[in-house]
């Protein structure tokens, strides 16, 4: 197999994909569309879920190192001028959804695993193609994780166009209630929760976290949601809003939700501390790997599985994540055969 060969068997997937709807929590057919295509191609795979866990049963005495990226998309946006479900091949780009995110790296991760599977490394190669990632679900990697051997460090292909993403900022969603006292807009009765909420949402927006990131930058809290009130001239005795939190690697989740709740006065809930920042060491040899190949490292703001994998990695793969979630998505064939090429001198 040469990387032409490699490239085109790469397009052929990928191009089926796109025609198979896969948005996050239904991909069964696209998981079923991967497995005629590894069973094709004579690859060992099993199936969790929707995920799909390709590779040889691991040499426990060997490290391994985990090639991941993940077959479900978002839902298409309105603004498409084109059917997002049908592949189409102009000049040098592949239109279609999840062709940039993250089809390019799935299918190109697939195309190197396939060719270095034989090849004699000093550690185990596994790849999973997962599902639920646009969604952070439980399906999706938290349970292939379940049937994976201990994993020394992964490479996700997301679209960095073919830089390391070596950090990579958390996420925390919190729900926050204020609670005050209805009475009549009128006479000076109540308590206004919406009040207390402005309060809270002023501070949240001021307030500026101390341990800042040389990769990631600062922790961003953010109101994005708000409700209060049921008619003009009633108090509103609650105030319902939504605080998106983007965590760099110097806080955990936890500590940072407990810190919240200390200097707000509403109540605060969190939907899950599972989603957490993450970041590859400095010394670590797959980055001194990139680096002599003359890539460029940077911090990402935007969230992966990486969030949910309990062992180092980064995020390297085809495409521009500009282009994700945005109408007339693509991904170009040159992309895919330079994704190819790299993954497959990076890892050997």
């Amino acid at each position: 197999m040469d990387i032409k060969q490699l490239t085109n068997d790469a397009l052929a997937l990928l191009c089926e994909l796109i025609s198979t709807p896969s948005v996050s929590r239904d991909e069964a057919a696209a998981a079923s569309v991967m497995e005629k295509w590894l069973t094709k191609w004579q690859l060992p795979w099993q199936r969790a879920g929707n995920n799909l866990i390709v590779g040889d049963k691991p040499d426990g005495t060997r490290p391994t190192l985990l090639l991941n990226a993940h077959i479900d998309t978002v839902k298409p946006v309105s603004t498409w001028t084109r059917d997002p479900f049908t592949p189409a091949i102009e000049g040098d780009r592949l239109y279609g959804l999840g062709s940039n995110d993250c089809g390019g790296g799935l299918v190109s991760l697939l195309q190197a695993y396939r060719f270095l599977r034989n090849t004699p490394t000093p550690y185990n190669l596994l790849y999973v193609a997962s599902a639920e990632e646009e969604v952070s679900g439980q399906n999706g990697f938290s349970l292939a994780l379940q049937h994976l051997p201990p994993i020394s460090v992964a490479v996700v292909g997301e679209p960095t166009g073919m830089q390391p993403a070596i950090a990579e900022k958390g996420l925390m969603v919190i729900d926050a209630i204020a609670r005050g006292k209805s009475g009549h807009a009128a006479r000076d009765e109540g308590i206004n929760a919406l009040y207390i909420a402005l309060d809270d949402i002023d501070w949240i927006r001021n307030y500026r976290f101390a341990r800042v990131s040389p990769l990631l930058g600062s922790v961003k809290a953010s109101v994005t949601v708000c409700h209060a009130g049921t008619q003009h001239n009633v108090v509103p005795d609650e105030c319902h809003f939504t605080i998106d939190v983007r965590t760099n690697e110097l806080y955990q989740n936890e500590p940072l939700f407990n810190f919240l709740q200390e200097h707000t006065k509403s109540e605060l809930t969190a939907r899950s501390f599972r989603l957490s920042s993450s970041s590859l060491p400095d010394d670590h040899p797959l980055l001194k790997r990139c680096l002599s190949m003359g890539m460029k490292p940077f911090g990402s703001p935007t969230l992966s599985d990486q969030a949910l994998m309990p062992f180092p990695s980064l995020k390297l793969g085809p495409g521009e994540s500009s282009r994700s979630h945005s109408a007339d998505e693509f991904i170009c064939r040159s992309e895919i055969e330079h994704a190819i090429s790299t993954y497959i001198k990076l890892i050997e």
